[in-house]
């Protein structure tokens, strides 16, 4: 899970784009695997926000949900994604990751949220997209393609990693 909480003004500044097909920006302080969130990409004429759908297709031989974040790029099924045409960034203010062991009142690992600080300014996931025709949405309700999606590229966490809010820190998560 991620947010993105800040305007389309804030967002053009930083990522400058020419386009924009987003219409009203409300902010979104929970954005979920397969909902719509914004996305910057290149195209022939400059850079654009286009609303996409969170997760990319996932390999055909293991199936499954969609895949939101992409480790090995060196897999043959990304390889063809990681191309310049299919680059994009991903605005955001923070994220969320599940703490590593449970909390010993509730049983359950608690929600921790990430930023670069306790302001939340405006960054960006480096990312890739593509055009998916299947389903999307529930089983009960799908949503038939073609969707516009995307996927984070990551890998492990390092020492410039952002912190945990203080409020996470408050808890006792991170320094």
């Amino acid at each position: 899970m991620y947010s993105i909480t800040t305007n389309q003004v804030a967002i053009a500044a930083l990522f400058r784009f020419v386009k924009r097909y987003v219409g009203n920006l409300a902010p979104m302080p929970g954005v979920f695997p397969d909902y719509p969130a914004p996305v910057i990409r290149n195209t022939d004429v400059g850079s654009e926000m286009v609303l996409m759908r969170w997760g990319m297709p996932p390999p055909l031989r293991t199936g499954g949900p969609p895949v939101t974040n992409i480790r090995n790029t060196s897999s043959p099924h990304w390889r063809g994604w990681l191309k310049p045409e299919n680059r994009c960034l991903v605005p955001f203010n923070s994220f969320a990751e599940y703490a590593p062991e449970p909390n010993p009142e509730t049983k359950k690992k608690d929600v921790v949220w990430f930023a670069l600080n306790d302001d939340r300014p405006l960054f960006a996931f480096a990312g890739i997209w593509t055009t998916f025709n299947g389903d999307r949405g529930t089983k009960s309700k799908p949503v038939p393609g073609p969707h516009q999606v995307y996927g984070f590229l990551t890998t492990s966490p390092n020492s410039f990693a952002p912190r945990p809010h203080s409020s996470a820190r408050a808890k006792g998560y991170g320094n």
